[in-house]
């Protein structure tokens, strides 16, 4: 398969480790938990990139700026999920330390490619 633009770009890779990282550590978890709160954060996660994705496919700056939005609403999405993981003490010390460092970078990332998406076409 050929690279397309949205695999090129850093903060679509960080949302593929990030989703990756949080189908390793649900694929420990027992049955229920799995079922029930893996499910979901798993669809979220994946939801962050699959939406940067999308919007890197629209023909216009502004559909795509309303994709990242989404992946934004995605990424809070996870960030609930990890909360209620750890309340549930599904996460290991070692998990949060993988996990928070990528959460907390990602944020910050997609705010500023938001921001520089359509930036040539407001300056014309």
């Amino acid at each position: 398969m050929s690279r397309t633009n949205f695999e090129n770009l850093r903060v679509y890779k960080l949302s593929e480790q990030l989703a990756d990282e949080i189908w390793q550590i649900v694929l420990r978890w027992d049955g229920f938990a799995r079922d029930t709160v893996g499910k979901q954060i798993v669809r979220c996660a994946d939801s962050v990139g699959a939406n940067i994705a999308e919007g890197t496919g629209r023909h216009d700056f502004q559909d795509n700026r309303r994709f990242v939005k989404i992946a934004r609403g995605s990424l809070n999405e996870t960030q609930h999920f990890l909360r209620r993981a750890f309340k549930r003490k599904l996460l290991t010390p070692a998990d949060v330390k993988k996990i928070k460092p990528l959460v907390d970078s990602l944020g910050p990332q997609l705010s500023s490619y938001w921001k520089s998406i359509g930036r040539d076409h407001e300056n014309k």
